[in-house]
This record gives C-alpha cells, structure tokens and sequence, in this order.
C-alpha cells in the first residue's frame, strides 16, 4: 500500500497540470469525498449518480476523489485519488499498557496529520460533493475520529480557502456521543450546500442544534441511477410462486451495542436461516443479495445451513452470488418477485424497480423511506426480528403485490424528477458563471495550488 507523502507527490504533481489546465480553459476542479471504494455499493451508487449529472452537466470539470479505497477508485475511473484518512492506527505489538499507551499516541498524531492532509486537498478545488451516504449518522458502529472527524475537517477547511462544500442528499441521525454531535453539527453548518435524503435527517439535525429548517429534502441519489433494462419476471401465480430476493448483512447492532454485539449478531442470523428455510420449505426459489463485502460470510452461512437442513434441495432453489455495482444488483433482482431486505440500498434498489418490499433495517432511515413509499407497515428491525411476524406480512405484501407494483412506479416518477430539480439547483449553487463575484476565489486557489 502506497504512504501517504508518496500520494501527496501524485497530488501535487496533478494539482500543476489541473492548474495549468483550468488557467486556460477555466474548468472548474470537483473533489469528491466519502467512504468509497471500500466495497459499499450504496456509497458507490451514490458517487455514480453524481457523476453521471456532472459528466452531463458539466463535462468540463476537473475531478478526483478522497476517498477510503484510492487504488480502487483510480483504477475504475481514471481519475486521480487520494487516501481519506492518513490516521490509521495500526494495533500495538507490544503487550499491556504500553500498546495502549503507543496506540494512543499513534491516533493524535495521525489525527493531527488528517487536518494537513485535509487543508492540502481541499484548497486545490472549486468545489467539493459529498455524494450522498450516511455521513452525518452513527447508526452503525462508528467512533468521533472516524467520519464525524473527517467531516467536519472537510467543511471547515473548505470555509478557510474558499472551497464550496455540498453534502448532497445525505443521510443523518441524532447522536447521543457529545463529541460526535458537535462534530456533524459543525460539520453541516460550516458547508455552503446541504440536504437530505428524508425529512427524517433533517429533523435531527434540529434536534442537534442545526437551524436546518429551511435545508432541503431530496430522495436518496441512488434513485437518480438508470435503470436497468432487464425485463423484470412476471409476478408468480399460486400454482407457479416465483424467487424471493433476500438482503442480508452482518449485523451487531450499533454503538450502542457494542458490549452484546455477538448476541445480537447470533440471533440474527438465525432468524434469517429460519425464514429463508420457510421460504424453501413452501417452494420458494431464493436470491440471496448484499451490498457490502463484508456481509458475504453471513450470506454464505445461510447458504451452507439451509443445504445442511435440507440435503435433498435442488442446488438451484438457493443461490448467493456477490454483486460489483447497484447495477449488477439490480438485474439480479429483476429476476425475482419480491425481495426482503437488511441492507438499506438493498431496500432502495428493489423499491426502485417496484419489486413488493419488506424491510428488515437497522434504523430510522429504513421506517423513513419505506414510509414514503407507501409500505410502512412492511417493515421490522434486524435487532428485535420476529419470524413468524416476518411470515405474515411477507404473505400480506404478497397479496397485494399488483397494487403496490403500480404504487411504486408513480413514487418513483416522482423522485426521478425531484433530483433532476437537485442537480439544477446544484448547479446554481456550485458553478456560476466565468466572471461572477466567485472568480477572485477561483483565482485564489488556482495560485495556491500552483505553489
């Protein structure tokens, strides 16, 4: 893995040849910035979606990413990219308090060296997005040197030279940790564009003390990916029930959690086994799905545990494949009839293609768009699953799959065209016009980039 000094060299190197390159044909440089690239489609369908709008609406502009996965990034893009965090403290081999002891100094200095780090890249832009992603919560487990840090380190920095932040579409949750709160808070106040993804976001950030009344609420930009053209499977009829798509992860609860996280994990993975057993048992063909690397284990344990149970089923009747892009996913879930969910971009994705969705989520985010989308009592939460609660609104959703289908498809026309609005007004905010009051700032940084 390449040092951060050597990647710091590459983006000196870069930030000449944009420079010389924007002085002449007055291109404005992008950074896009998140956790991406480290096997999140979600996060990674966000980035395609604000891609595509800026590769249509502004085809001129300079970009590169920082970002969790830079190698990644690169090679699937061409495009330059830089390590998110240089903080990445590796554990002690010394035994005892000393480990501890040298852990703790590792992280101060590393989080010292992320502000340089930060401030060198971010006063090279015009403008940088945060795609999406659940940047402003703490749903899952998560420390305040984490995102919260990074975040907040993005914004401020890009009030000190000038650089318009825009956190476009993202998710937000209220954080009881002081530390984070005041990190996301700030975070958010101190950017030049921001919005959510639900209200729901939004309001906690109220709660966080952020007068956010007035931020708009825009669907999730995975919704603004094309969709595939994979003919969908007709619904099944009783004599001839079709596959089930079902999403799962490796779930241990959140921060709250963390002293039962095992507990919670065992349990739902068993609950899981046992519904997709049902789901088997009467006939059903299933599709397991994730969207994060890190979930293919448990997608394989049920796997493994359903042929156990049952030796005699057709290997064909249980399939688990891994998926590169929301893309991929989606043809794979046009193939099935009704999809159960953990993942919340495997919820997004089969609501995309009106596919009768049941929600098995960890957060408020999940209650939040299924609510929306007209199926908010076909949901339940991974941490407190009840299967045979499961069962029946799974044979509800079922029934009334024809009218939910229809249902969907209007919700969807919807938001296509609530986040064309976003990238319009995204425009306004974040590129206007050679020559106008933002053209001293430009210059500004095009010469501090240049030295």
């Amino acid at each position: 893995m390449r040092s951060w000094p050597d990647e710091k060299a590459d983006m000196n190197r870069h930030s000449l040849a944009r420079t010389r390159s924007r002085n002449s044909r007055g291109a404005p440089r992008v950074g896009l910035f998140g956790l991406l690239g480290q096997g999140n489609l979600g996060n990674d369908g966000s980035l395609e979606a604000v891609l595509g709008y800026l590769r249509a609406a502004h085809p001129d502009a300079i970009l590169d990413f920082m970002c969790g996965g830079p190698e990644e990034m690169t090679a699937r893009y061409g495009i330059p990219a830089v390590r998110l965090r240089w903080h990445n403290a590796p554990p002690g081999k010394t035994p005892g308090a000393l480990a501890f002891a040298r852990a703790g100094m590792e992280t101060t200095l590393g989080l010292v060296m992320d502000g340089f780090h930060t401030a060198s890249w971010v006063r090279r832009h015009d403008v940088v997005i945060v795609p999406g992603m659940g940047v402003l919560e703490a749903t899952l487990p998560l420390r305040a040197w984490h995102t919260p840090y990074s975040m907040f380190l993005l914004s401020a920095t890009g009030r000190l030279f000038g650089t318009k932040v825009a956190l476009v579409s993202v998710g937000a949750d209220f954080m009881d940790q002081r530390a984070m709160r005041w990190l996301v808070t700030m975070a958010a106040r101190l950017a030049h564009y921001r919005s959510y993804r639900d209200s729901f976001s939004r309001d906690a950030m109220r709660r966080m003390g952020l007068r956010a009344s007035d931020d708009p609420v825009y669907p999730d930009l995975a919704f603004a990916l094309p969709t595939p053209s994979t003919p969908s499977a007709p619904p099944g009829d009783p004599g001839s029930p079709g596959p089930v798509g079902v999403g799962v992860m490796d779930f241990s609860g959140g921060n709250q959690d963390r002293h039962q996280a095992a507990e919670i994990r065992t349990a739902y993975v068993e609950k899981m086994k046992l519904f997709v057993l049902w789901l088997a048992d009467n006939g059903r063909p299933v599709r397991l799905f994730t969207t994060d690397v890190h979930d293919e284990p448990v997608m394989h344990e049920i796997v493994h545990d359903l042929r156990a149970r049952r030796p005699g089923l057709d290997s064909a009747q249980i399939l688990a494949e891994p998926t590169s892009s929301l893309d991929e996913l989606m043809r794979k879930m046009a193939t099935v009839d009704t999809v159960v969910a953990s993942r919340f971009h495997n919820v997004l994705c089969a609501l995309k293609l009106a596919k009768p969705t049941l929600s098995v989520g960890y957060a408020a985010k999940f209650g939040a768009l299924m609510t929306d989308m007209g199926l908010g009592e076909f949901c339940q939460s991974a941490r407190d699953l009840d299967v045979d609660r499961l069962i029946e609104q799974f044979t509800v959703l079922e029934s009334r799959s024809a009218e939910l289908r229809h249902q969907l498809n209007e919700r969807n026309t919807v938001y296509t065209r609530l986040l064309d609005q976003q990238f319009g007004k995204l425009s306004d905010s974040l590129f206007p016009p050679t020559g106008s009051a933002d053209a001293p700032a430009r210059q500004r940084r095009a010469r501090v980039g240049a030295q």
